[in-house]
């Protein structure tokens, strides 16, 4: 098959996420089974126009403030005649409102909906216009019959309450690389050092982190934070840091590579996620894969990859006592620690990206033939 995704980044853009990851760990294994897999995505400083990473060729264009007006304007003037297949919209907040002008086979990928979310990391005015382009893109999925690949029960509840049938939701779970992500106890800090990794956004809500350490900084000598990431919030947890009186007892490392990622993972005694909702969890289980347990409130999407007090531990979002309480159960039972780590480890070992390729490039075949099957 010849299969065109459109997706605001790639694996290389500095912006990058879990939804990168996702698209970028099953579409270069569906490359090597053969098939070909063209990536359009928004231009960044220091990346190139086009090139080819992992099988996937890759072509950017129009920076991340206007890629969505690049989407239509390049479909119309040059994919639409390169005869694909199939057309993968990775559905991101801003819409492409792709069934409006691709006339190929169309799947969606739907990590979470940003939703109301979005009033968290900017005021009403901004975000007002936001939520409502989000809800119009996927009331057009709806309208036009498009069958999503969702990434987590969570998802596909949230998909069913806006109206859309069951048998137009596939699961598509996120995995991990357990060649790259591994325990190695070699490397596990003997003083205690709690991880929070991903995009520095203000609705991540690391924050919430930052005040339950401070909470905790005459109950627990020793303790380090790790704050793993880079994003235009990190100048106000900084500032928080100062503020809440830990400065030294919290790192942000900024950007690392995956490398680097594993290591400080590795390290950690356990990881937070404090964030108000998730896809899934992709955070969650790459740290189990590391046999790292993780905490993490109780939203959608993290609930999916937490079992609650087997693979690790859950806490009311929001809740900060409650969080600060639950950091200091874990760091001071070892036993209960070392228990979740272990069966958290187990678990990340069910999520296989070679299994989750299979399967969806299975969807994009079927959905290929039915569309072929109507044509007269």
């Amino acid at each position: 098959m010849k299969i065109l995704i459109f997706n605001w980044q790639d694996i290389r853009n500095p912006q990058a996420g879990g939804a990168e990851v996702h698209l970028h760990q099953i579409f270069s294994r569906i490359a090597r089974m053969g098939h070909s897999v063209t990536l359009f995505c928004s231009s960044f400083p220091g990346g190139k126009n086009e090139e080819t990473v992992d099988g996937i060729r890759i072509i950017r264009e129009g920076g991340r403030t206007l890629f969505n007006l690049h989407v239509p304007l390049r479909y119309l003037r040059q994919f639409r005649k390169e005869a694909f297949d199939i057309v993968v919209d990775d559905f991101n907040k801003v819409p492409f409102f792709t069934p409006l002008f691709v006339r190929k086979p169309l799947w969606y990928i739907v990590h979470h909906l940003f939703g109301t979310s979005i009033f968290r990391e900017v005021n009403p005015l901004i975000g007002l216009p936001f939520y409502l382009v989000e809800h119009a893109g996927i009331v057009a999925a709806r309208i036009f019959h498009i069958p999503l690949m969702v990434v987590s029960p969570s998802t596909r509840d949230e998909m069913l309450g806006l109206g859309f049938p069951p048998d137009r939701l596939e699961i598509v779970y996120n995995c991990v690389d357990h060649d790259l992500h591994r325990p190695d106890p070699s490397q596990r800090s003997t003083t205690p050092v709690i991880a929070s990794f991903g995009r520095l956004k203000k609705y991540k809500s690391v924050d919430h982190l930052l005040r339950a350490v401070a909470l905790l900084k005459n109950r627990i000598p020793g303790l380090k934070v790790l704050v793993i990431g880079e994003g235009d919030y990190r100048p106000s947890l900084e500032a928080l840091s100062r503020e809440l009186q830990i400065s030294d007892m919290v790192q942000f490392t900024g950007f690392v590579d995956e490398h680097e990622k594993v290591r400080l993972l590795q390290e950690s005694w356990f990881a937070v996620n404090t964030s108000p909702k998730e896809g899934w969890g992709l955070t969650v289980i790459e740290s189990n894969a590391c046999g790292t347990p993780v905490l993490a409130s109780n939203v959608p999407g993290l609930r999916d990859a937490i079992n609650d007090g087997e693979t690790g531990m859950l806490y009311e979002y929001g809740n900060i006592s409650q969080l600060a309480e639950k950091i200091a159960v874990l760091v001071q039972n070892q036993t209960l620690r070392l228990k979740l780590a272990e069966q958290a480890y187990t678990w990340s070992r069910k999520f296989d990206w070679d299994l989750t390729a299979e399967k969806a490039l299975g969807l994009l075949e079927n959905r290929v033939k039915k569309s072929e099957s109507r044509r007269p």
